[in-house]
């Protein structure tokens, strides 16, 4: 079966998709026949839509045809070794927890944890599926769905393995999980689609961290998609921090289903990659659920940082509460659109979304766009944006103080992002972050 892609500037044959899948289209081969099915379909779609274009709404702000017109190549795992001194500049020498790791998004056992805590289980996608198959075929591809997003339906058709986290119910893990995706691109461009399953379980509480990164300079795209089911009672801290090559690409989906009284809180740290898209999408289920979204990124040179969020209250007597902060300087430029919907039967929602830039250059750029859509008349919910530049009597207070001009800049812009940084529990990250707020210089020692 030949499939041909349709792009904006041009169609490519069915050969452009395994080079970035792996997946023959026309093979019956893909594992399970409910997995066949799954990636079958994801790759017709994928076929069927093509990339998206800056004529697409959720595009219009960012172009990814540098995407499209790089040949790159889906690596191998004999292209995906990493040392354990090549893995310890993007790991936490201070925290204490369990770890998976994978390269180019194969699994390396050698790098990661053997054993974990009661309750927990932690493992590849591959193994989950041989072993749990029933809990992973009920979960996996059902909140990510790849009909009208055209990287997940990319990511989906490339599924083959990845990370499964699974909580037991009333499970209390104290330390956190820490699922580690490396990109490498020694020999070329090379694309992988880091695919993650997290079951959450009713009345349990865990700590999840989500990185990836790269080796500086090296030229490769990540496609990454995490699916978050939280049960009844479920308490879920979650981080994703983004260290990519400054020459990277990265499109990543998240999407999150709350059930009933479920506390849900994702810190979203943005500091590598040359063009970064980020979909939160979480959908609250049942009553009395706490959903938070909270993010910081820091852009320089000529990065472009797209985060795009969706809060979708679906039942009564839930809050939702979302800060996004952006740091732009150079010709560095920013994207928010952030929605909160509000469905006719959520009644006593209180929901609030801000949206703040900072811009430290005259080139810096940012388009905004918050949304409300409210179907119920018993709400509270509000949404801001605000754009600036530091504020130069502050400037020249700090100065006058025998403060020196660049140290100024770093401590105001620290005070800008403060109280993001004060919510991180995580202390290993949270001091990674005040080292790069306080010292901007830092950032190109942790982004490679």
């Amino acid at each position: 079966m030949e499939i041909s892609l349709k792009t904006e500037t041009m169609t490519v044959p069915n050969s452009y998709l395994r080079d970035f899948t792996g997946t023959d289209t026309g093979s019956d081969n893909l594992g399970p026949a409910w997995l066949s099915s799954l990636r079958q379909r994801a790759a017709a779609r994928f076929a069927e839509v093509g990339f998206p274009t800056r004529r697409d709404e959720e595009w219009r702000f960012t172009n990814v045809s540098p995407i499209a017109e790089t040949p790159f190549t889906l690596a191998t795992k004999a292209q995906s070794a990493l040392s354990p001194e090549g893995l310890s500049r993007f790991t936490y020498e201070d925290m204490a927890g369990t770890q998976l790791v994978f390269v180019n998004g194969h699994f390396a056992s050698e790098l990661s944890s053997e054993t974990f805590p009661d309750g927990v289980t932690v493992k590849t996608l591959a193994s989950a599926m041989a072993e749990d198959s029933p809990l992973v075929e009920t979960h996996l591809g059902k909140s990510a769905k790849f009909g009208t997003e055209a990287f997940v339906a990319l990511n989906t058709a490339a599924l083959e393995d990845g990370a499964f986290v699974h909580i037991a119910a009333g499970a209390i893990v104290t330390a956190p999980i820490h699922l580690i995706f490396v990109s490498t691109a020694d020999s070329g461009p090379t694309v992988s689609h880091p695919r993650t399953l997290i079951v959450v379980e009713e009345n349990s509480q865990v700590t999840l961290i989500e990185s990836y990164a790269g080796p500086a300079g090296q030229v490769y795209f990540t496609n990454a998609v995490t699916e978050v089911v939280v049960s009844e009672n479920a308490v879920v801290d979650h981080y994703k921090v983004q260290r990519e090559s400054e020459k990277a690409y990265h499109i990543a989906t998240m999407q999150i289903a709350l059930a009933r009284s479920a506390n849900f809180s994702s810190h979203s740290i943005g500091l590598g990659g040359q063009l970064i898209r980020n979909d939160i999408n979480a959908y609250l289920g049942g009553e009395g659920i706490e959903c938070t979204l909270n993010g910081v990124y820091l852009g320089k040179d000529k990065q472009v940082f797209d985060n795009h969020t969706s809060i979708d209250h679906a039942m009564p007597h839930c809050n939702s509460h979302e800060i996004y902060k952006g740091i732009l300087n150079d010709y560095s430029r920013g994207v928010f659109n952030g929605k909160i919907f509000v469905r006719e039967d959520a009644q006593k929602t209180d929901a609030k979304q801000t949206n703040q830039t900072l811009l430290l250059s005259p080139y810096a750029q940012i388009d905004t766009k918050p949304q409300l859509e409210i179907f119920a008349d018993d709400v509270k919910c509000t949404h801001g944006a605000t754009i600036g530049q530091l504020n130069a009597e502050a400037l020249f207070y700090l100065q006058a103080r025998g403060i020196k001009k660049d140290d100024a800049r770093a401590l105001l812009t620290y005070a800008f992002a403060s109280d993001i940084v004060s919510r991180i529990k995580v202390d290993a990250i949270r001091s990674q972050l005040d080292r790069v707020l306080l010292a901007e210089r830092a950032l190109e020692g942790i982004a490679g």
